[in-house]
């Protein structure tokens, strides 16, 4: 399942925050904007900025993460927060030699299911596999033919071959990736992410990915979660209806931060 790391942060980013936020309201120069700065001013300035509404100079914070077991399903909709960065492992110049696939929890508990699910990888790696090798012989006999050695030949032709062969791999296909963010475009993501009505999946990664966070900027994303933590729930009539329950975990997840 899912693994999330924090890679890197910006340096004392609850500081980075307040010092921008500072420059907007001080005449202080740049070079003075972190005298007397100490951890209690800068949390006063990072939870002033939440009341006000002023979230641009959270934007000057940013974290890295790493996030493994994942599948190609959950790429699909973390690519759709476009304020981030992201490095994904390729199906184009990776070949998938036994590709390692998520299995949702709906599908664990049922055995019936699980061993059609299985059943079905099993034969979607047969299928990569062979059409893999039909695909790479034909490339690796038309490099050869262009004059290309033998090993620049099978190299540009296992790459050529696995470009088309990955369009059978299934959505469950396992993939890693490295993604970035800054605090303003992790809030709205948590927003979204973290509620109940989130697919699993994408979830479980906010949730950890919150987690990690609140270890270095406990008072930066203090508010942070789904909307039913800091006021009403945003989803209208479609609403899971477990407000309390939800307040209840995030507070948890906070404190253990």
């Amino acid at each position: 399942m899912a693994k999330v790391y924090l890679l890197a942060h910006t340096p004392s980013p609850e500081h980075t925050v307040a010092s921008a936020a500072k420059l907007c309201y001080s005449s202080s120069n740049i070079t003075g904007l972190r005298e007397n700065l100490t951890d209690e001013s800068a949390a006063k300035f990072v939870e002033m900025l939440a009341e006000i509404g002023h979230e641009s100079p959270i934007e000057h914070a940013s974290f890295t993460f790493g996030i493994e077991g994942v599948s190609r399903a959950l790429l699909a909709q973390i690519t759709r927060h476009r304020m981030a960065s992201f490095s994904v492992k390729s199906q184009r110049y990776v070949r998938e030699g036994a590709f390692e696939y998520v299995t949702p929890p709906e599908i664990e508990a049922v055995p019936e299911a699980k061993e059609i699910y299985d059943e079905i990888m099993a034969e979607d790696q047969k299928r990569y596999d062979r059409l893999t090798e039909i695909l790479k012989e034909k490339h690796l006999k038309m490099f050869l033919e262009e004059g290309k050695d033998e090993k620049t030949a099978n190299r540009m032709a296992e790459k050529k071959a696995i470009e088309d062969a990955r369009f059978v791999l299934p959505n469950a296909c396992e993939t890693q990736m490295i993604m970035t963010m800054n605090a303003r475009s992790l809030m709205n993501f948590f927003k979204h992410r973290c509620c109940n009505r989130a697919q699993w999946e994408i979830k479980d990664v906010a949730d950890q990915m919150l987690a990690l966070v609140l270890k270095v900027a406990p008072e930066l994303f203090k508010s942070a979660g789904p909307a039913c933590v800091r006021g009403a729930c945003s989803e209208g009539k479609m609403t899971c209806g477990k407000a309390k329950e939800i307040r209840e975990f995030y507070e948890g997840l906070k404190n253990n931060g």
